[in-house]
């Protein structure tokens, strides 16, 4: 699991831990999440490109570095993507995003792609891929797969949690592409949920069923 980067700061351990309780409210997964989300967004944009740039101080012209935000692409695997989405734009606001709609299907497990809208130029663009679980891998794999399709400069999948068997998949169909994740729990159940988990992540942030 060289490609996997568990980032273990105790912020991240102490927030996921709250989100895992089942009675943790819709407003608080949700608030947990974003603030989750913000604190990885530093792991994972670590080694993103500078360039320097001139600017004056108060005092004289000095030069400094900054990123071009504008380079990076989040992409959100819907719906459930979205709760992480948030939380990364407010540490890189000149993103661009990008969508895919995917569903599992119920008996074969399979994803379902049903929706795919992406900013243009991507060829000269950084992806950064989130979806807050990494079970089956099954609709992370069918993400990269049509991402790789428009040929991105990189691609990078960040979940909040992931398990053995999603690893192994996900390496599998694209050993090139890093994980980072919060945490590596124990396994998947019969029905593809990770265990012990924080149940369905997308009803949790929507507040569904």
């Amino acid at each position: 699991m060289s490609n996997v980067h568990l980032i273990d700061h105790p912020l991240v351990q102490h927030k996921l831990t709250l989100m895992r309780r089942k009675d943790a409210s819709t407003n608080s997964f949700r608030r947990l999440l974003n603030e989750l989300a913000l604190l990885m967004a530093y792991e994972v944009t670590r080694d993103m490109p500078m360039q320097t740039i001139e600017i004056e101080t108060p005092l004289e012209t000095t030069t400094g570095q900054v990123i071009d935000g504008k380079k990076l692409v989040f992409v959100s695997i819907l719906r459930a993507g979205n709760g992480i989405l948030e939380g990364m734009l407010s540490v890189v606001p000149g993103a661009r995003v990008g969508h895919i709609g995917l569903y599992r299907d119920p008996k074969t497990l399979t994803a379902v792609e049903y929706y795919f809208k992406m900013p243009t130029a991507m060829h000269e663009r950084d992806v950064i891929v989130v979806d807050p679980m990494l079970a089956t891998g099954n609709s992370a794999i069918a993400a990269v797969d049509r991402l790789k399709e428009i040929g991105p400069k990189s691609i990078k999948f960040v979940c909040l949690l992931t398990c053995p068997e999603g690893i192994a998949a996900f390496q599998k169909a694209h050993p090139d592409v890093p994980i980072y994740t919060a945490a590596i729990d124990r396994q998947l159940n019969e029905h593809g949920y990770i265990l012990p988990g924080l149940g369905d992540a997308g009803d949790r942030i929507f507040g569904t069923q």
